[in-house]
């Protein structure tokens, strides 16, 4: 597979390659369904079954299970406390709930928020002993919202229990956001200690925020917003998520403070939106590649995932607005030193179960939290005005030779 590097990854190219895979994809299918037509006594149409392993089962599934919202990743990938995990996954089963035309399974979202008080309130002290004692005035106020505040559990169980969606969703997001809040108090740094020879990269050791301003140069504007005055500037942020990818993230984010990306040309391709491949005199590092699976403890280096086997990121490409290292042009385990892409998501360009044909393949480190709403109106030619570290440089963690 044609990678994305500081070579090739020009607009024309990244579109040959995304075309040309869609058809040799679309090409094998053809091929298999025509064989099995053919060699197999039984009509094809009549075949209720289709046996596939479990781990191929990751492909077929139309609604295979990673996140699917920037949001949603974000909040999976904080290594937080295994019971605030458990209440987690509990309420964002509702949210898959919700979207059951008809007739909603009230009684099953019933018993989910039951099952997350229950924890939240029997498991108190273990959730607060998590949190820095210095933080844990602040992780109280949380734990009390959460238990009884106007976006908390008691509040969303009520919604349930008056069979209101729109109030069940509205209560769903503030209680996540909740509880997002206090998984972030209990993850003040790293969870897992990086191999010896990556200490000389700098490295994120939480979150980051990176706020973009984009400027059309050619006379044009952005689509206002409702009620607003169409400007020739307009602003994205990106949250870094430095507990799946911190040298990604903390080499991205040393290149931020550095100004490495003040005036930078931006390039849009079919699905994907990339920065120019030259820095002038701000210089990044060759991070190795660094993609960290589903279910495990800390990234693999230097390796991809197979998709197919069944591999999945903690933080995927196959989401909207997802913001990643393009590879370096001296060796496909490392990522280029300096270009990023936001990447566009679509699902009809996409395979089985919605997965980015290129899933797996990229440094991935954090995803646009605002602005989603402008990168499609981004052109060849727009520039970032300026991108500035708002949030996240007290976790930024340089090596000697940079303090």
């Amino acid at each position: 597979m044609q990678e994305l590097t500081k070579r090739p990854t020009t607009p024309s190219i990244l579109l040959t390659h995304l075309e040309s895979t869609m058809k040799q994809f679309q090409s094998l299918m053809a091929v298999m369904l025509i064989f099995i037509e053919i060699a197999s006594p039984i009509p094809f149409y009549e075949w209720q079954v289709w046996p596939v392993s479990p781990a191929e089962a990751v492909l077929y599934s139309p609604e295979t299970n990673i996140p699917r919202t920037g949001e949603l990743a974000l909040r999976r990938a904080i290594p937080a406390n295994p019971n605030m995990k458990t209440i987690q996954d509990s309420l964002e089963d509702i949210s898959y709930l919700l979207r059951i035309p008809q007739r909603k399974p009230f009684g099953t979202m019933e018993g989910n928020v039951k099952k997350a008080l229950k924890i939240a309130t029997d498991e108190k002290a273990s959730i607060l002993a998590s949190i820095p004692a210095e933080l844990r005035d602040e992780g109280s106020v949380l734990y009390a919202s959460l238990i009884e505040g106007k976006g908390g559990l008691q509040n969303l169980l009520q919604y349930i229990k008056d069979k209101d969606p729109d109030k069940v969703s509205v209560g769903l997001a503030s209680t996540l956001d909740t509880v997002a809040q206090l998984e972030l108090l209990q993850a003040p740094g790293l969870s897992f200690l990086l191999p010896q020879q990556y200490l000389k990269y700098p490295r994120l050791t939480g979150r980051g925020i990176v706020e973009f301003t984009v400027e059309k140069v050619d006379g044009s504007t952005f689509s206002p917003e409702a009620a607003g005055v169409a400007k020739s500037t307009a602003k994205i942020q990106v949250v870094l998520d430095g507990y799946s990818a911190p040298l990604t993230a903390g080499n991205f984010a040393k290149l931020v403070i550095d100004g490495a990306y003040d005036g930078m040309k931006l390039t849009s391709a079919n699905q994907a939106i990339l920065s120019d491949s030259e820095l002038g005199k701000a210089t990044g590092y060759s991070v190795p590649l660094e993609i960290k699976p589903s279910g495990q403890f800390e990234p693999l280096y230097r390796t991809t995932l197979s998709v197919q086997d069944g591999e999945l990121p903690v933080l995927p490409l196959s989401v909207y607005g997802a913001v990643a290292m393009a590879h370096s042009d001296v060796s496909e385990e490392l990522s280029s030193p300096s270009q990023f892409f936001f990447y566009l998501y679509d699902k009809r360009n996409s395979g089985l179960g919605g997965l980015s044909f290129e899933e797996g393949q990229f440094s991935v480190f954090g995803y646009t939290t605002i602005g989603r709403d402008i990168l499609p109106q981004v052109k060849t030619g727009d520039v970032i005005r300026s991108a500035k570290l708002v949030e996240g440089q007290d976790r930024l963690v340089l090596p000697p030779q940079e303090n």
